[in-house]
């Protein structure tokens, strides 16, 4: 037998719950290391065979039956108002919460700067401006060449 059988048998041979067989009896006299575990189970056992229980006290069934008592009354009384209003009321500041993140959200967060003010039309700065807040369309322009002389090619033959 292997030394990992034996391991799996040893808390059944070190309580009696199993006999020791010829071949388990073979590989204890050949395994120094599984014989020693297996007198520590047995020792533990025997241990635990002397062990006994504290007493309990006179008055522990009376106690403990008090208590439950008190606690089976607690859990019949009412819970009042508040545990009544708990649920919804946070439900609701669940649903304000989120309706302020959805809007700071979708405004694109709070601004705290000063007011972006826009300048006319034509002018240098206003021109600027222009060119800032339209970047992604002037960026493809150079596509729409390609596309353009891809389709004079084409028509062209």
């Amino acid at each position: 037998m292997k030394c990992n059988e034996i391991r799996e048998l040893m808390p059944d041979l070190a309580a009696g719950f199993s006999a020791v067989t010829p071949e388990i009896n073979q590989h204890l006299k050949d395994c120094g290391e599984c014989e020693a575990k297996l007198n520590a189970f047995r020792q533990t056992m025997t241990m635990l065979d002397e062990w006994k229980a504290p007493e309990l006290s006179p008055y522990f069934d009376t106690r403990f039956q008090a208590r439950l008592r008190e606690e089976k009354e607690k859990a019949k009384q009412p819970a009042g108002w508040w545990a009544w209003l708990r649920g919804p009321a946070l439900a609701g500041a669940l649903a304000v919460v989120a309706v302020v993140g959805i809007t700071v959200f979708q405004r694109g967060g709070i601004t705290t700067g000063p007011p972006i003010i826009t300048a006319a039309p034509g002018t240098a700065v206003g021109d600027l401006q222009a060119l800032d807040r339209n970047d992604d369309m002037y960026a493809n322009f150079d596509e729409l060449d390609d596309l353009q002389v891809q389709s004079d090619v084409t028509a062209n033959p």
